[in-house]
């Protein structure tokens, strides 16, 4: 095919992509499930039969979309929400990765006979949970903030040190390197990138707040290659680029960024769409008439990974850090894995390791079918266990625009159906001197029912509903204090402070 016929099959494959998004978000099921099975259609058994093996292509795209994916977890994770769990994500990424590793490596050896080398390999690619299938199935529970924090927290974190062992195991090069050195060199990678990653987060935010550009969709531009130049700033070191990558992410999605949501709304859709692809070339990539000679082995070692690996490693890492049992419960089966296994277990094909093939059915097996068991039934776990937070009002969302020469900011704030800023009369929110609401646009139900947008000056005692979208003009220097001052009566109403609600 030509580049025109290559185009209009792309965007067809796309809108198909997006289609069955709908539909499995209906069902319940993440939608790499979707995407994967695009994929195997279009590959070489299906009907279109497109011929893909090249495993060192795979790998590098795969890689490349893992990074997109990442820098969008982070600019969309609420540090505010996530920092309570932090410590025992680190810990499950770390210290629960590791037993993860010991305990599928010594079951795929000692039960099924595996190789060492494979059998660690093994247990090093399925460790990690996947970034993408824990967002977008988990964003979609209404967990407590810490409880969800720390699965977003380890699905970002754990796929830095899994790749460096990945890659360790799959190279010739470390064969004859002793544990201590194998250790230093993870810790270097893992304490460099982490600098590398927030450096250059901290200084993106301070430029991009100090400099203003001629148009409002360049931010999201200059955000995502933010993320990109940590990712490369890091490798550039021998350094973790996929830390680097998400702690600069999280740095600037957590900063008082001009034009925010609209930046968090272009990461999203790149996301998306590196989703779509990565998952559609996995598809490809993966040989139908071998996956059958791997599923009882594939079956085992999820099951071993699924009800011995992650629970034990989840109870034994969050020890110490106030996780109660039904916590460690939803922790243990919400380990979703997704891409990243199936994307690292191209880097020993890519190797020429001995059994590497094998491996890669195996683990293909292993993320359909256990996705497709857990996916669905993760909800009606998490309502089972009572550790759903139904009442957990929904976040005020606030779109920012610089008025530099004014040294004032322009606020757009859209008031959630849930918010407790329903019913409060504007003196009522005890906004700071320099800080004013300008602007209301209210939807009403005019003659036949249909809706209708007017916008008026508020007074003083102008009563706030759910849905209205307030312009707010504040000084820069009052910006902060009235963002919290709307965070804090949205969720506890207007006696928030009698609450001790700051709006942090």
């Amino acid at each position: 095919m030509g580049l025109d016929e290559w185009l209009a099959f792309g965007a067809v494959m796309v809108l198909v992509a997006i289609v069955a998004v709908r539909l499995s978000y209906r069902l319940g099921l993440p939608s790499l499930l979707a995407y994967l099975g695009i994929g195997l259609l279009l590959g070489e058994s299906g009907p279109v039969g497109i011929q893909f093996d090249d495993t060192a292509l795979a790998q590098t795209l795969g890689l490349t979309a893992l990074v997109i994916i990442l820098i969008e977890g982070g600019l969309t994770t609420d540090w505010r929400h996530v920092r309570g769990g932090v410590p025992a994500a680190m810990s499950l990424a770390i210290v629960g990765t590791s037993l993860s590793i010991v305990i599928v490596a010594g079951a795929a050896h000692y039960l099924l006979g595996a190789d060492w080398r494979i059998a660690l390999l093994l247990g090093a690619v399925l460790a990690p949970t996947d970034s993408a299938a824990v967002f977008s199935v988990l964003r979609r529970l209404p967990l407590p903030p810490r409880l969800a924090g720390m699965l977003e927290a380890e699905s970002g974190f754990n796929d830095a040190p899994v790749v460096i062992l990945v890659v360790m195991l799959s190279s010739t090069h470390h064969n004859d390197t002793g544990a201590g050195a194998l250790l230093g060199i993870l810790v270097y990678e893992l304490v460099v990138g982490g600098i590398v990653g927030l450096l250059i987060g901290w200084l993106g935010a301070r430029v991009l707040r100090g400099v203003a550009l001629p148009a409002s969709g360049l931010y999201p531009l200059a955000v995502m290659s933010l993320g990109f130049a940590a990712y490369g700033g890091a490798t550039m070191l021998h350094a973790s680029g996929f830390l680097a990558c998400y702690l600069g992410a999280l740095v600037l999605g957590n900063s008082k960024l001009p034009h925010r949501p609209a930046t968090l709304g272009f990461a999203e859709g790149v996301a998306w769409l590196a989703q779509i692809g990565l998952f559609i070339m996995l598809g490809l990539l993966a040989s139908p008439a071998e996956l059958p000679g791997q599923l009882v082995f594939g079956v085992v070692v999820g099951l071993i990974l699924s009800f011995v690996a992650r629970p034990l490693s989840v109870i034994i890492a969050t020890t110490g850090f106030g996780v109660s049992w039904r916590e460690k419960a939803f922790l243990s089966w919400a380990g979703l894995r997704g891409a990243v296994p199936i994307i690292f277990a191209t880097v020993p094909m890519t190797e020429h390791v001995a059994g590497a093939d094998e491996l890669f059915s195996a683990v293909f097996i292993i993320v359909v079918i256990f996705t497709l068991v857990q996916g669905p039934t993760l909800p009606v776990f998490a309502k089972k266990l009572k550790i759903t937070d139904e009442g957990q009002p929904t976040d005020l969302g606030v779109e920012a625009a610089p008025l530099e020469e004014l040294k004032a900011d322009l606020l757009q704030v859209k008031i959630p159906d849930d918010s407790k800023l329903s019913g409060v009369e504007i003196f009522e929110l005890r906004l700071p001197k320099g800080a004013q609401i300008t602007m209301v646009l209210r939807e009403t139900v005019g003659a036949g029912r249909m809706v209708e947008k007017h916008s008026f000056v508020p007074g003083a005692h102008t009563v706030l509903q759910g849905g209205d979208q307030l312009l707010v003009v504040t000084t820069a220097e009052d910006r902060d204090e009235a963002e919290r001052r709307l965070r804090a009566v949205s969720r506890r109403g207007k006696l928030a402070g009698w609450f001790g609600e700051r709006g942090d």
